[in-house]
Formats: structure tokens, sequence, C-alpha cells
């Protein structure tokens, strides 16, 4: 199987293999784009390395097209109109797989690069928060991170550094998380959130990084009309103090991409 790869190589750039077999030079321009329907775009934009027939199938719009979500056009109404105008499908897709700020700079949606889907982020200044205005109980506090922490930052040296002295409280009774959707869709779920479960390698319980919290799933069979989800996180519990509690921000992502945002691979 090597030397039969070998020889398609050799005649990549135009043109027959080896001793006159055929090489992928000589598949059509419109054939090299039905395949590209199949694959991914990272698998596109590296084959369109090989020679001009991949590279002109790999700009096609047709295949570009079908790499984009049904909705897209709604995407591209959040960004300023010369900023696609004129744009080929490949560079619209380019676009939009980088986090495109509405609502203020509140929100962010984006598509994943391997699948395409539509992805979205939510930051605590777009939520609405019981008693935000009260600086006896909340602070605004920018920060370089982006996910739910525990703790207070502070700048050490230049640097926005994480201090736990003030956390307390929210391993005692548990705090409950909800969601729902417009079309009757409901779950619910409850996390002690100081809970020693999220521990290292060594036993130690995990401080100074950001800990996520899957609330639950919702399923959308289509964009019209369009899905609204309402979500929650409370602890009624007026029997201790606690506090030390950093909300930073809510993904809503497709469930199985799930694990490759875990492993730090969805972009």
């Amino acid at each position: 199987m090597g030397a039969s790869l070998s020889g398609l190589s050799e005649g990549a750039n135009g043109g027959s293999a080896a001793g006159g077999g055929p090489g992928l030079g000589d598949i059509p321009e419109s054939c090299v784009a039905c395949v590209f329907l199949y694959l991914t775009p990272p698998e596109i934009c590296n084959l369109a390395r090989l020679n001009r027939a991949f590279r002109g199938a790999a700009s096609s719009d047709a295949v570009w097209e079908s790499k984009l979500p049904p909705n897209y056009q709604d995407l591209l109404d959040l960004v300023p109109p010369e900023r696609y105008q004129n744009l080929s499908k490949k560079d619209i897709f380019a676009l939009l797989s980088r986090p495109v700020p509405f609502d203020g700079g509140n929100k962010e949606v984006w598509l994943d690069r391997i699948t395409g889907r539509v992805c979205m982020s939510i930051s605590a200044r777009g939520m609405a928060i019981t008693g935000i205005e009260d600086r006896r109980y909340w602070n605004w506090i920018p920060t370089e991170d982006s996910r739910l922490h525990l703790g207070r930052f502070a700048k050490r040296l230049g640097r926005r550094v994480c201090s736990f002295e003030h956390t307390h409280g929210w391993e005692i009774k548990p705090v409950r998380f909800e969601l729902s959707t417009s079309d009757g869709q409901q779950a619910s779920c409850e996390f002690c959130l100081d809970k020693t479960d999220h521990c290292d390698v060594n036993g130690n319980h995990k401080r100074g990084c950001w800990i996520e919290y899957k609330v639950g799933e919702f399923i959308v069979t289509g964009s019209d009309p369009a899905t609204e989800v309402r979500f929650s996180m409370k602890q009624i519990d007026c029997t201790h103090s606690k506090g030390g509690l950093c909300v930073d921000s809510v993904y809503i992502i497709p469930s199985d991409l799930l694990e490759r945002k875990r492993r730090g691979i969805l972009k």
C-alpha cells in the first residue's frame, strides 16, 4: 500500500504517476469536490496542498456551503455587512469559525471548525444575577481566563492570581442548576461547588482552575420557530454563610462536542 500511495503522490502535480498509471493530478476537479463533501474542513485544507485540482475543489462554494449550518445567514446578521459581502463560502466559514460577539459583547457565537456546528457562550454580564448591583455581594473583576471559578482575583507582580481565603460555605449545601426550553424540555442537577471531587493526580483539591458543571441537554429540531432556552443556578439557604464564588460564563454547545472541549480541542 505504501508503494501505491507513493506512486499517486508522484503524479499529484500533473499527469500520470511513474510507470504510466493514473496519478492524483488526473482526477477531475468535480470528482475531488464530490469527495470533499464527506470530509471535515481541516481535512479539506490539508488536501488542498496536493495539486491544482485539489486546490480548486477546496475553494468550491458547493463544498463549503455543505459545511455551513442551514441558519448561517442568521449568524452573518450579527456581523457588519462590509465584513462578509463578496466573500466566498470558504471565507464565510473561516469568518464564522472565529467568535462573533453580540449583545454588547456579552455573548459570542461561533462554528466548530471540524463539524461546522453552532456553539455559543454567555458571559456573566449577559445574565440576570440577583443582587448584582449590591457591592456587598458581587464585584465585577476582569480576568484573563473564561470559566466558572471559585475564589477572588488579585493583582500580584502585574499578573492576576487567585486567592481563596474568602471561599467558604459552598461545600455544605448543593447548588441547583436548571434549564428549560420554550417547547417544554427540562433538565436539572445539583452540585456542591467546593466539593473535593475535583482533585489533581496527587489527590490535592484543585484550585486556581475553572470548574465546569453540565446542567443538562436539550434537542433543537429546527431554527423556525426559534427555541428559547432559560437556565438558572441558585441556592436559597440562610442557615450558613457562603462567599468567594466567581461566575464567568455559560456554554451552549452540541453535546457530542463536549468531550472534545474538555480535552481542549474545541476551537
